[in-house]
C-alpha cells in the first residue's frame, strides 16, 4: 500500500468509477450489514442512473461524495447528504431538525486501519460545515462491530436511538462535524 492518498470529492464525469466503487462496495462480505441495496439491486442501474447519481454528488449543494485515490484507484468512499426539517431520510423517518447524514462509506480492505476512512469522514464534516451543519450522523447495524469500533475511534457515539431498517437492527450515532482529534485507527 502507499502512503499517498487524495481525498477529494468526485467529479461529475467519473460516473464510471462511482459505480465501480459502488459494486466493489457491496460485493464485499460485510454488505449485507453495511448497505441498504445489494451487488444484484446496484449491477441492474443502467449508465443513466450512474450518470445522474455522480453528477447529483459532484455539483448539488445537498449531497457531496468524496473518495480517496492511492495510485490512481479509488480505494474509499463516504457521502454526505444535507437532510432539512420536514423531509424523510433514507429510512423513511422524518427529520426533525437539521442534518447532515454521512452513507455509503466504504474503504477497501488493504487500505482499512490506515487513517483514511478519518479524512474521509472529516472530508465531508468540512463540506458539511461550509453549508451550516454543526454534526454528522450516520447509522451502524447493531451487529456491524468492526464499523461501530472504527466510527467510536473517529469520535462518533451513540445518540440513543436505535431502528430497525430494512437490514435489520441499526443504532444512530453522531459527532461534531469539525475533524476529531488525533486517533488512533485500528
Amino acid at each position: 500500500m502507499t502512503s499517498e492518498v487524495t481525498v477529494r470529492r468526485i467529479r461529475a464525469d467519473e460516473w464510471a468509477a462511482v459505480r465501480a466503487l459502488r459494486l466493489e462496495a457491496v460485493g464485499d462480505p460485510a454488505a449485507p450489514l453495511a448497505f441498504l441495496h445489494t451487488f444484484e439491486e446496484e449491477s441492474a442501474h443502467d449508465d443513466d442512473f450512474w450518470r445522474d447519481r455522480a453528477a447529483h454528488a459532484a455539483e448539488d449543494d445537498d449531497a457531496a461524495q468524496f473518495i480517496a485515490e492511492s495510485d490512481g484507484r479509488w480505494v474509499g468512499s463516504a457521502t454526505l447528504l444535507l437532510r432539512e426539517p420536514r423531509t424523510v431520510d433514507h429510512h423513511g423517518r422524518a427529520v426533525i431538525t437539521r442534518r447532515a447524514d454521512v452513507v455509503g462509506v466504504y474503504l477497501a480492505p488493504d487500505h482499512r486501519g490506515s487513517g483514511i476512512l478519518g479524512r474521509l469522514v472529516d472530508a465531508a464534516g468540512a463540506w458539511a460545515r461550509a453549508r451550516g451543519a454543526t454534526s454528522l450522523t450516520l447509522d451502524v447495524h447493531r451487529d456491524n462491530e468492526r464499523a461501530r469500533r472504527a466510527y467510536l475511534r473517529l469520535g462518533f457515539v451513540p445518540t440513543g436511538v436505535t431502528f430497525t431498517s430494512s437490514i435489520g437492527p441499526e443504532i444512530e450515532m453522531r459527532r461534531d462535524a469539525a475533524p476529531a482529534p488525533l486517533r488512533r485507527e485500528g
